[in-house]
Order: structure tokens, then sequence, then C-alpha cells
């Protein structure tokens, strides 16, 4: 079936007015989602505000392929919102395809109670700021802050890969296939306190991005019964369980006397007596800082550490966090480029072109190489996934990097250069030596939005790259 527009946007008209100077807070997320999917689609996708599209002749709800409901509490209050979401539903059961077309991004917290009962079990993107000590709430106004690239621009990415999942499914081409058949593995990854959210992400995005199946993959039901149920049959699924453990307890569900982190951690090691480990294998990160713990959460971690049945086919690691990932990297994700990534001993220079640019930079990459340094670049042939996989790898591994603006326009300039921004969220542990966009006079490339992230633009006169090359180098290792 062929849709006319591959995403919807539904939201309350309050969640959209202009604040100042700024555009209304739903247009900015479709400004962002179009430049992200653009990126993970290879073309320009159709994304319609509800507002746009009510001004097409005889609009209908089935022309959309999917759906993105902002939910806050103005769309709960709204009869035409949640009429518009039932519309859809029905239309598309009626097409037979309703699956995964509705996905519900979080403009502010909404317990699952107050969502609308067709979106409670759905896999939910937050993108509001929460101040974990205060627990305040705040909108992004700054979305080129580390707290929005942490959070935000994470979600942005996981979001755009889904609906590009579904696009592609509904489109016929399915998803894409693992080529590597060991690594169908199915991992449960425990749900967290709301202090580890953003990095029980950045794994689950990790895992997912090299074809292991997450679990769950739904919202949890906040009643135990339901609960118990649910997670169990998760982790009988599953041939590993991850669970991180921070200074929040965990939310706990009605009827239960614990939280969702202790539960899911016993039901587990309930599993890891029950199997061998051969077919069941758990790890436990445990955060080194547990400043903020409440006595209940520093009595539940002490008791992982001393109860032997707790610990029942479980490795228990309390180091820094980002060494925990790179245990889970290695003994999940072995990576092909690694060896030859490793051997760049510090000097390796990530050069982002497009493939149109592939001729003009090879002076470039030479003058790169003559000055001893390892040039890392993208490719352009094979799997998207698989390509965006090389590109997160260079993104973790790179000392330097060079954005070139050749036949290219300002946009796709701008998504790299946020691509640099968000390379933390993606695993890297070294801090980046320098960034820079080279163009060719006259291109009047503006980079403003992104003056306080130390990108330096250089104009070169092709005859006079090599040495401006040179100089660049030398200033970053300077």
């Amino acid at each position: 079936m062929k849709f006319d527009i591959d995403v919807l946007i539904i939201f309350a008209d309050k969640d959209n007015e202009k604040n100042k100077d700024q555009a209304g807070w739903v247009t900015q997320f479709k400004k962002f989602l179009d430049l992200m999917l653009s990126q993970v689609l290879g073309e320009k996708p159709s994304i319609m505000l509800k507002s746009e599209f009510d001004s097409m002749t005889s609009p209908k709800l089935d022309n959309a392929a999917t759906l993105v409901s902002i939910l806050s509490p103005d769309f709960i209050r709204s009869g035409q919102c949640l009429d518009n979401l039932e519309t859809f539903y029905k239309a598309a059961e009626a097409s037979g395809k309703n699956r995964n077309r509705v996905f519900k991004v979080f403009k502010a917290p909404l317990s699952l109670q107050e969502q609308p009962p067709r979106l409670r079990e759905l896999i939910g993107y937050e993108m509001y700021q929460l101040d974990n000590e205060t627990g305040e709430v705040r909108e992004y106004t700054d979305y080129f802050s580390t707290d929005a690239e942490r959070q935000y621009w994470m979600k942005m990415v996981d979001l755009a890969y889904d609906i590009y999942d579904t696009l592609a499914e509904m489109r016929g081409a399915g998803k894409t296939e693992v080529k590597n058949i060991h690594r169908r593995k199915t991992i449960y990854l425990a749900e967290t306190g709301h202090d580890l959210s953003v990095q029980r992400n950045i794994i689950k995005r990790e895992l997912q991005r090299h074809g292991y199946i997450v679990l769950p993959n739904k919202t949890l039901p906040d009643n135990i019964i339901e609960f118990e149920r649910i997670v169990r049959r998760d982790i009988d699924e599953a041939n590993l369980s991850i669970h991180l453990i921070g200074s929040a307890y965990g939310e706990i569900p009605e009827g239960a006397d614990r939280s969702i982190v202790d539960l899911q951690n016993r039901y587990a090691a309930e599993k890891s007596h029950r199997v061998s480990k051969d077919e069941f294998t758990r790890l436990i990160w445990i955060s080194p800082n547990l400043i903020n713990a409440s006595e209940r959460q520093k009595a539940f971690i002490e008791n992982i550490k001393r109860d032997t049945e707790a610990q029942e086919g479980a490795e228990i690691l309390q180091t820094p966090l980002e060494d925990f990932k790179n245990i889970v990297r290695e003994e999940l994700m072995d990576s092909p480029e690694k060896s030859s990534l490793d051997e760049t001993s510090g000097k390796s220079v990530y050069l982002v072109h497009d493939k149109v640019d592939a001729n003009e930079v090879k002076p470039i990459i030479e003058t790169i190489e003559k000055s001893g340094y390892k040039v890392l670049t993208p490719e352009f042939d094979g799997e998207l996934l698989d390509l965006r996989q090389k590109h997160i790898e260079n993104l973790r591994n790179f000392d330097s990097a060079i954005i070139y603006k050749g036949k290219v326009n300002d946009q796709w300039v701008r998504m790299k250069v946020l691509d640099l921004l968000k390379a933390p969220g993606f695993g890297r542990k070294k801090p980046i030596k320098g960034k820079a966009v080279v163009t060719t006079p006259g291109s009047q490339l503006n980079l403003d939005a992104f003056k306080n992230q130390n990108i330096r633009l250089v104009e070169s006169d092709p005859r006079d790259t090599p040495q401006s090359i040179k100089s660049l180098l030398d200033e970053f290792n300077g």
C-alpha cells in the first residue's frame, strides 16, 4: 500500500506556541526529525504537522504511514487529539497494517494511567529535561547543549531508526537482515532508576544497531501481577540480562514492596538457578558513586554483593560506566574495524565527506597520510545500517575530524556537525583534539549555531589545500 505521507505529527496547539524569536517546540521537533530521518532513509521523507495536513484537499488519516503523537498534559485534555489518535488506529486496523505505526513522544512527563489506553504499552521517547536531583522538568531551549546531546538527540536517533524500520516494512522491504546469525541473541536490558535512563538508552541503541533483540520492547505494567508475568516471560526468552544499578531505587509497582530494579534482578537470578551458564548469564553494573543513594538502595546493593543466591550466574562490576560499556562491547560486539583503528596510535583524522565529493577530497587524504596520520573515511556501498555503523565506529575512534563541504548543501554539513557533537553518546571515551569544516572560497557557510563547539571554519582554494590541511593538523596537535 502506498502512502502520501511518511510521518504525520499530532499535537496540542499550545505545545507549539512560539517562544520569543524561537519557533514552536513541535515545529523544531519536525525540523530535527526531518534532518535525522533524511540521513537514515537516504532520501527526504514526507513529514507533516496535523495543521498542515488539514489544509490538504480531502485529507484522510489513512494516507499517513506512521503517526507521531506529542504527549503532554495539553494533549490529554484535547478531545481533538484523542479523536485523531483513535481515528488513525481504526484506519490502520481496517487496513490490516497497524503494527508499529504509532510512536509516542513525551514533551512532558505523564504517568502510565494519564496516557491514552492505546499508547500505554508503547515504548516512549522522552524529549524533556529532568533534573535528577530536584525532579524539575524543563523544555529544551538550547538544542546543542551537553544535556541535549545526551538526551534529546539520542532519543531523536532512536525515533528516526524506529520509524525507518516501520517505513521499510510498510514499503515491503522488511527490516534490515543481520548477516551474522550468532548475533541474533536476545538480551534483557533491565529497566533502571531515573538516574540511569539515558545511559540505559545508549546501551540499548548500540545493542539494537548490532542486531540484538532487546527486551523489554514495551512499557512495563505498573501493577505487580502483570509486571511479573511480562518480565518473567521476557527473561525466559533472553540469553543474557544486563542490570544497571545506580543511586535511585526505582519505581515500585502497585501491589509490590520492591522496586522494578530489585524485582527484575530477582527474576533473572531465579532463572540462573534453573539453567546452565551456557544458556543464560547476567551482567550487573553497580555505580561507583552512590553518594545520593537512599538507605534502602544501599541495603539493596549490599545484599547483591553479599547474597550468594543473588550472584548466581552473574558477573558483578563496580567500575566507571564507560569501562562497563566497553566490556559489553568486547563481549558482544567484536568489530572488524577494531584492530585497524587501534593501530592509529592517537593519530587518526576522520575526513567526513559525501560521495559526490570523492574526487575532490583525494588531495586532502594524500596530505593527511603524508603528514603521518591515518585517515578514516565514510563508506558508501552496502546496507544502510552497516554504513551507519561504520560511521559510528569512526565517531568513537577518531582523534581529529575534518568535514569537507564541496557540492553538498549547508543542511548536510550541519547534520555532520551534529554527529560530531553526539559522538560521546555513541560510546566515545577520548577527547576530540580538533574539529573543522573545510570549504572552497565563497561558500558562505553559516556555523553560528555551533559557535560554542570549537569548530573551525577554513576556506581554502584547491591550490592551497595541502598547506591549509598541514596547518590545521599542526594546530590540532600543537
